[in-house]
């Protein structure tokens, strides 16, 4: 991984559909953000999609020295890649979704930070099932 301080505002696709259509059914035409107006580290994303699957990580070092280890078992299983550590990165993007709250009543974290990770997590777990069991057909 790059950067594990760089933040983001994360959010769910269906939640920004919802509001793509409240947008779509307003009246008059307007510019709309779209963004759950919170940061999270890359490094929360991380811990929390390791959690989800039952592995708690210890972080250890600092920029691109820094690792995630599996605190059961000490393996180094997140590491940064200087090639995509920036050190002009741009730590912050946030988006302000009050007038989407205000203006078409939606609801920017109807999916919260954690769920999403779940959501992503369970997401690809189950699409590698699938593809093991495909090659053991």
């Amino acid at each position: 991984l790059g950067n594990l301080d760089a933040k983001r505002d994360w959010g769910y696709a269906k939640d920004y559909v919802e509001c793509m259509w409240l947008i779509l059914q307003h009246d008059v035409p307007e510019d709309f953000v779209i963004a759950t107006g919170e940061m999270h580290t890359v490094r929360e994303f991380c811990t929390l999609a390791f959690a989800e699957i039952g592995i708690n990580l210890r972080w250890e070092g600092e920029g691109v020295n820094e690792k995630g280890i599996d605190t059961a078992t000490g393996k180094v299983l997140v590491e940064v890649d200087p090639k995509y550590f920036r050190p002009a990165e741009v730590e912050q993007l946030l988006g302000n979704p009050t007038k989407a709250r205000t203006v078409l009543g939606w609801n920017p974290c109807k999916t919260p930070f954690p769920e999403l990770v779940k959501i992503m997590v369970r997401h690809d777990m189950a699409k590698v099932k699938r593809m093991i069991a495909t090659k053991h057909d």
